[in-house]
């Protein structure tokens, strides 16, 4: 339950994220709506993946690692945001890192 409860987290910041960049500074209603709800929700989900017995090294690491390359993968596809090499580099160590967390953790 608990990475489910993570996963919802991250998909509300994702949206929260885009909703943002949508908002024009804050000044379109609907998009500022949504991004205030996402981040919002996103840390009341994130509370309950905690509760429920995430580390917070490790969710915390999870949920930077996924909203980053998701939310960069996203701007490239549907905003024509350029990725460079450097960039896809620096992701794969950011999922690298968080990969080395879960798997390093004792229970």
């Amino acid at each position: 339950m608990k990475y489910l409860f993570l996963l919802g987290a991250i998909m509300a910041e994702i949206a929260g994220a885009i909703a943002t960049r949508q908002s024009n500074g804050f000044s379109k209603f609907w998009p500022s709506c949504i991004a205030v709800l996402g981040v919002v929700g996103a840390y009341f989900l994130l509370s309950l993946s905690l509760k429920n017995g995430m580390p917070l090294g490790v969710a915390y690491g999870i949920w930077a690692a996924l909203g980053i390359t998701l939310l960069a993968l996203f701007g490239a596809f549907f905003f024509n945001e350029p990725l460079s090499v450097i960039q896809v580099a620096g992701i794969i160590l950011i999922v690298g890192g968080v990969l080395a967390l879960e798997l390093g953790k004792t229970e």
